[in-house]
């Protein structure tokens, strides 16, 4: 979606009624959906994967609910910011408010399920003493993306943007920095930004996947908990968080912090796995994901 047209739309949602944001997502969704079939390949092998015994039209219905149900993460963005209209219930949350307590600092682990984006700036409408950075990936070209970051810097969420191109290790040691001073460093467990970027082969689905190596990374050096962290939308306007219990990534050597780093990426992509299950049509990641085939 351009910006031009978003706006657009986006005003005349306000005139107009809330119908012309809907209809005018639905059609850019089917738009995708039937143009860009290279993304529609990768959602069906995903859930060929997570439905091995449905057949070929069932994994296609789900890719097209899939697209669909995305369009719900700018629907409700429109509705909390100029309505004002989301409500949430949380589950876990005492975990990290025991954190907070001991000034640890911490770590979430967010995923492309559900929408993470209306979480935290509802995490921090709600709790406005939490300091929370936030690790995001940089798209030069897209624009919504864009509008996306600044609705969140003017919340005072802090945003670290990490292109496809570039990325500092001053970048992790800001993180590790902000998580010592007693700061929530967020970021994404499923998404691997760029090539050159450090990962972790672990299984999920029968498939061998590579996460990110950074967010364990970040755990292993600054002692502090990790959470793994999904937002749902489980109605109309209405969403669900689920936050895990704290996941310590402790190595006694040097040579022990290789492995303490996979099995920690390993429970989440086991969480992951169980979450989807019950979740399988709120999975917003379009790029290719699974690896290789595992033969047992």
């Amino acid at each position: 979606m351009r910006l031009f047209f978003y706006r657009l739309f986006t005003f005349l949602s306000k005139i107009l009624g809330r119908w012309v944001f809907s209809g005018f997502a639905w059609i850019v969704a089917t738009g995708y959906f039937l143009f860009f079939p290279l993304r529609v390949a990768n959602s069906m092998r995903f859930y060929r994967a997570l439905f091995p015994h449905r057949n070929g039209f069932y994994h296609l219905g789900c890719a097209w609910k899939q697209f669909h149900n995305f369009t719900n993460v700018f629907i409700d963005r429109f509705l909390l910011h100029q309505f004002d209209e989301i409500t949430y219930t949380s589950e876990g949350w005492q975990h990290m408010e025991q954190a907070l307590l001991r000034k640890d600092g911490a770590i979430i682990l967010m995923s492309h399920l559900g929408n993470w984006e209306l979480a935290a700036y509802l995490l921090k409408q709600t709790n406005p003493d939490i300091r929370l950075l936030l690790y995001m990936g940089a798209k030069h070209k897209e624009q919504i993306e864009r509008i996306q970051k600044e609705s969140l810097s003017r919340s005072d969420i802090r945003i670290i943007a990490v292109d496809q191109e570039s990325g500092s290790p001053v970048d992790i040691i800001e993180g590790i920095k902000f998580i010592n001073s007693g700061g929530i460093v967020s970021l994404t467990g499923d998404v691997v930004w760029k090539k050159s970027q450090r990962t972790i082969p672990v299984t999920f689905l029968g498939h061998e996947i590579h996460l990110p190596e950074a967010p364990y990374l970040f755990a292993l050096l600054s002692h502090a908990p990790l959470f793994i962290f999904f937002a749902f939308r489980c109605g109309k306007k209405q969403y669900h968080f689920t936050l895990s219990e704290p996941v310590y990534v402790r190595a006694p050597s040097r040579s022990e912090r290789k492995e303490a780093i996979r099995q920690s990426a390993q429970q989440y992509a086991d969480i992951l796995e169980q979450t989807l299950r019950r979740h399988p049509l709120q999975w917003y990641h379009f790029e290719p994901f699974l690896g290789s085939k595992h033969l047992f």
